[in-house]
């Protein structure tokens, strides 16, 4: 077939097994689609959950959904974008529910089956290993792989002077959580922010808080080395129990998805204050609120996807802080050869790194 090409893969047999870097066969993009070639993935907690199997992915698989490369085919129909361009990936929608005409995909009506159910939508194009077609497209990328084809509503260009290996993470857990702060709670100058977790959401959700200009940023975490960084970013305090940190807070931010800590963090919240759940909280867990409490004191507990944003009008803004020395996401990276997918899981499973990012061969 013209255009088909053969790629690398990072593939997962099963839930719980190795990776194993393969050649397989990618069909061209189709209409509205683009290939990108990717030079580099960040590996984010979500791809653990999906590799635990705690996420239902059929297998075998291909995760990776922090992609950021050059565009090296257009099928028809693909907009503005042509080969060369700079761009970042992000989730994936389908662009006509109400929550997409709304400019948040995040709760986009088919979000699970387009991020979560990885097979080809819609006669989609596929990538097979001998001959057998393997479920891609995990948030609309599959980018633990050299090579991508992308929906356009997944991409964002970008200035091609611009750092694609530092700047992959946007596409899911920068604006996760910056976009909880600065675009779902709106935080404004003065206001108090704690957040649960240090992890690549949660030292989003420091950094943007330092931008929205809140004075007092409390920081949550059980590993020293990222409460350490989460101070360089902007945290005011830091602690490694939740009993250390004294309220009221206008916002709370829970990124651990450790339902334990949502009963006391809710204790904290200030008056018309808001709790927003951004973690991967298990599917059956409960935790009591007051329903008094909620509204003699005006409070709020919302839920948050994607930090609640349309990466194509988001994605623009947090390019710009980091030009502008606002995101330093350097002091969360570490990158690792596309080889090392393993240990760069592994990394990120024991805390150890904040942020791995797969660096794909130029």
């Amino acid at each position: 077939m013209r255009d088909v090409i053969e790629i690398a893969a990072a593939v997962l047999d099963a839930p719980g097994a190795p990776f194993s870097i393969e050649r397989l066969v990618m069909d061209p993009p189709g209409p509205g689609q683009a290939r990108v070639k990717l030079h580099a993935c960040g590996v984010c907690h979500t791809d653990a959950v999906m590799r635990q199997g705690a996420i239902p992915v059929p297998f075998p698989a291909i995760l990776g959904h922090e992609g950021a490369g050059v565009i090296e085919a257009i099928g028809p129909d693909a907009g503005y974008f042509q080969p060369g361009d700079h761009v970042l990936l992000s989730f994936a929608s389908c662009g006509h529910c109400h929550a997409c005409s709304d400019h948040q995909p995040g709760y986009c009506d088919a979000f699970f089956a387009l991020n979560f159910g990885l097979g080809p939508q819609d006669g989609a194009p596929g990538i097979r290993r001998n001959g057998e077609p393997i479920p891609a497209r995990v948030f609309g990328q599959s980018a633990f792989a050299s090579h991508a084809v992308v929906d356009i509503r997944t991409m964002v260009r970008i200035d091609k002077k611009l750092p694609l290996a530092t700047l992959a993470p946007l596409g899911c857990g920068v604006q996760t959580g910056a976009g909880t702060v600065l675009e779902t709670l709106q935080v404004q100058p003065g206001q108090s922010l704690a957040v649960l977790g240090a992890g690549a959401v949660g030292l989003s959700a420091v950094m943007a808080g330092k931008i929205a200009g809140a004075p007092r940023i409390a920081l949550l975490d059980r590993h020293a080395h990222r409460l350490e960084v989460g101070q360089e970013l902007g945290a005011t305090e830091i602690a490694t129990d939740i009993a250390e940190l004294a309220g009221p807070f206008d916002h709370i931010v829970d990124t651990t998805g450790a339902v334990a800590l949502l009963e006391p963090a809710f204790d904290r919240l200030a008056g018309r204050g808001t709790l927003a759940l951004v973690g991967a909280y298990p599917p059956s867990a409960v935790f009591p609120v007051s329903p008094s409490a909620i509204m003699s004191g005006g409070r709020r507990v919302i839920g948050v996807v994607e930090g609640g944003i349309d990466p194509s009008l988001f994605l623009p803004a947090l390019v710009e802080h980091y030009r502008m020395g606002r995101l330093p996401l350097e002091k969360i990276i570490r990158f690792y050869p596309f080889e090392a997918a393993e240990e760069a899981m592994q990394a990120s499973d024991s805390g150890e790194v904040i942020k791995p990012v797969l660096v794909m061969e130029a």
